[in-house]
């Protein structure tokens, strides 16, 4: 097995590498001791197509591979392991989930700008008493006419603050644990969701890490992310 790069991925891999090293590069230390988190380098990201590397041209996506995903992140990381975080959390986790798991819909609707990097996109699974046990989830999911209403709280999430989108999960029926868990996608803005404290980390500080609270926010079941209990 070949694991060589071809041409096209090693221009792209030099083509980050300069765009690290000049767009990022001079900041690094500027934003870890302030915990800034750079927002304003998500359009130019988005202008290299950085931030839908793995998605096909129809969702906004660069229509490219894992090879190219994973030279992405590398080269990002290799300037500061920060903004490599944050690429990496907005598409494996957010991006990626609603790209696999999505209705036709969903896809248009939330992935074409996640994966254009119009929004930035976050991911909610770990939770203050559970870490990310998923079958000891406690933020709950209730039917209600229409659409859910969740109560709970997310910890450790990497864009709660900033976030456009966030894909989450809570327990539509505790007696299931693990097999009870549904996916949920929301939209900043949304009464009922909450962005709280933000940590005070020993690395990665300029990757924002927030908690999020949801105190009866209510969903659409056209936000329900798969089928019932497939999270």
């Amino acid at each position: 097995m070949d694991f060589e790069l071809n041409d096209e991925q090693r221009q792209m891999k030099m083509s980050v590498r300069e765009f690290a090293e000049s767009e990022i590069a001079p900041h690094v230390m500027e934003w870890d001791e302030a915990q800034h988190f750079p927002i304003e380098l998500k359009p130019k990201l988005a202008a290299l197509g950085l931030m839908g590397v793995l998605f096909p041209e129809e969702y906004g996506g660069s229509g490219l591979g894992y090879v190219e995903y994973a030279t992405v992140i590398e080269e990002l990381s290799r300037v500061d392991g920060s903004v490599g975080i944050s690429v990496a959390a907005h598409t494996s986790l957010c991006s990626n989930h609603i790209y696999h798991f999505g209705t036709e819909k969903q896809k248009q609707k939330y992935l074409t700008p996640l994966a254009a990097g119009e929004h930035l996109g976050a991911w909610g699974l770990t939770e203050p008493g559970s870490g990310s046990d998923a079958s000891s989830t406690r933020t709950t999911a209730e039917r209600k006419d229409g659409g859910w209403m969740i109560n709970g709280s997310k910890n450790f999430i990497t864009h709660a603050i900033h976030a456009d989108t966030c894909v989450a999960f809570a327990s539509t029926d505790r007696t299931k644990l693990s097999k009870g868990i549904t996916g949920f996608i929301f939209e900043k803005g949304t009464k009922g969701f909450s962005p709280s404290k933000k940590e005070n980390k020993l690395g990665l500080r300029a990757s924002e890490t927030a908690s999020v609270v949801f105190e009866d926010c209510f969903v659409s079941d056209e936000n329900r992310l798969g089928e019932e209990g497939q999270g």
